[in-house]
Parts: C-alpha cells; structure tokens; sequence
C-alpha cells in the first residue's frame, strides 16, 4: 500500500466527500488528507480501523506481559491449573 498514491488536498475532499469514502470503502486503502501542502489526516474505512484497534490492543497486552515477565510477576502453569482445580472443587462442593 502506497500512501503517496492516495493523497488528496482538502479541497478535493469537500468537493468529492462522498466518492472519496465510496473508493476508501471498496479500495480498502487509506487516504492522505493535506491542507497548505502538509500531510493532516488519514481517512480509512471503518473495518480497518477496527482491525487497526485489535491489533494496537494485541500489541499493548503483549508489552504489558512482557512488563509483567521481566518484573517476576507470573506464575508457573502448573500453579495456575491447581489454583483452577481447586476454586472448581470447591464451587461443585458449595
């Protein structure tokens, strides 16, 4: 995907609103929006934003288990399926 391809002034933009988001749409391709020559927004449809978000909160889950590693807070496998076993034991006996 080539950003540079699909950069459009502002003008444009309001002159064309509702083809722009027709190809962005079908093209599933984002577009540069400039305004006095300078890259200001990005115009993407909405299913690539979702998938844009789970990807960034994949990501930040992924650092924030590293975080956890690095600073010892994790418990081996074996813990946590005997932790398990044991809180199922005790909800089937209550």
């Amino acid at each position: 995907m080539k950003l540079s391809e699909s950069v459009k002034p502002i003008s444009y933009f309001k002159a064309h609103a509702s083809e722009i988001v027709r190809q962005i749409a079908d093209r599933r391709q984002p577009m540069v929006i400039t305004q006095n020559g300078e890259a200001k927004a990005i115009l993407q449809d909405i299913v690539q934003y979702e998938q844009t978000q789970e990807s960034l909160a994949m990501l930040k889950i992924l650092a924030q288990s590293q975080n956890s590693f690095r600073n010892g807070e994790y418990r081996s496998v074996t813990d946590v399926f005997n932790n398990l076993k044991k809180k199922i034991q005790e909800d089937q006996s209550a």
